[in-house]
């Protein structure tokens, strides 16, 4: 199993220990290191800056958004920084959920999601391989443009620069079971969004049949500390608030959690992923308090359970021993939320 840094999305402003992990995860011997977006910075520019200040170490992105760029400019951000960093770049996408792409993005979010996707993929690759002009008539993403109010004088284009590697690896994140297949069917990987080693089975019919060298490559946060429950907190936090805040209450979805039917914009995707894994009651509880302004209540309402089984926290030979389960598994990368350079030494020396 491959350790992974993964630097999430700015907050207020950039984080100037960034680099610095990202330098001595490189000299520990990560395999790679991972920025994010949400709706402030973007992912592409700092891992940019961490390429410009590292030599080996590859770099992917966890995730960047669809919705953010069309499939075209996507492709030109990872061919133009796999030219620049040598060939290190890897190219995570997610849709992320109807509140980000249509109150950030100004977009509607795909009734088909996973069409869609597909479709973004197969013109990114298009891009990458550089076989011929990029042709697709998708009902998202057509190349040309044909629609009702266009000119008529888009014709089919291949990149003018040679991209330099034609598989760069293209992840994708994925939370719903059809999604996750689609994925293992698309792309080169998966980022999944919480990973618990005691479940696989909550994946386990969406992975049959994975291809050779397919990457699953979730995050955990990791912390080394005495004080386990106290050391869940910032788990926990991210947790209310994307099962509070991501997305309508799930009493009002348009499906039942965990069952079958399209996704919808009443859908809050983290929840249904929360229930899938056990904690549907827990989930619905987190969602009431957050929606109700209480956050602080939604956060301690999330299970100390739940926090714990998707991240790596405590004493040493606590998190050794747990780390095992991880190793166990079908895990291909653990892309590591790491809060400082002592917690990646030791996940280091206990992952050799």
């Amino acid at each position: 199993m491959r350790l992974g840094l993964a630097l999430g999305y700015w907050g207020r402003g950039p984080d100037p220990r960034h680099l610095e992990l990202a330098q001595e995860a490189e000299r520990l011997g990560y395999d790679s290191v991972w920025t994010a977006e949400s709706w402030g910075s973007d992912a592409f520019t700092p891992l940019t800056w961490i390429a410009a200040h590292t030599s080996r170490i590859r770099l992917g992105t966890a995730i960047a958004q669809m919705a953010a760029r069309s499939p075209t400019t996507t492709a030109m951000h990872a061919l133009t920084l796999d030219h620049l960093s040598g060939g290190r770049m890897m190219l995570g996408l997610g849709l992320s959920g109807p509140q980000v792409v249509e109150g950030w993005y100004g977009r509607p979010f795909p009734k088909s999601p996973l069409t869609a996707t597909r479709e973004y993929v197969d013109v990114v690759r298009q891009v990458l391989r550089r076989e011929g002009p990029v042709e697709v008539a998708g009902r998202f993403h057509a190349h040309p443009y044909r629609g009702e109010d266009a000119t008529g004088l888009g014709k089919p284009l291949k990149p003018i620069t040679h991209p330099l590697r034609g598989d760069l690896p293209i992840l994708l994140g994925a939370e719903g079971p059809k999604n996750i297949a689609q994925t293992t069917r698309v792309a080169d990987g998966w980022l999944p969004l919480y990973w618990s080693p005691t479940r696989t089975d909550a994946y386990e019919a969406s992975l049959t049949d994975l291809p050779e060298d397919f990457v699953i490559a979730p995050m955990a946060r990791v912390t080394v500390c005495d004080d386990v429950a106290e050391g869940l907190l910032p788990v926990k936090a991210m947790l209310g608030f994307y099962i509070g805040g991501m997305g309508p209450y799930m009493g009002r979805a348009e499906r039942s959690i965990g069952g079958g039917g399209r996704a919808t914009g009443g859908s809050n995707f983290h929840a249904d992923l929360m229930a899938r894994m056990g904690y549907a009651d827990e989930a619905r509880r987190v969602q009431e308090l957050f929606l109700a302004g209480r956050r602080e209540e939604a956060v301690l309402a999330v299970p100390d359970a739940f926090a714990d089984e998707i991240s790596l926290v405590g004493p040493r030979g606590r998190i050794a021993e747990r780390l095992e389960l991880w190793r166990k598994g079908p895990v291909t990368d653990l892309l590591v939320l790491a809060p400082d350079p002592h917690t990646l030494r030791v996940l280091a020396e206990l992952n050799s």
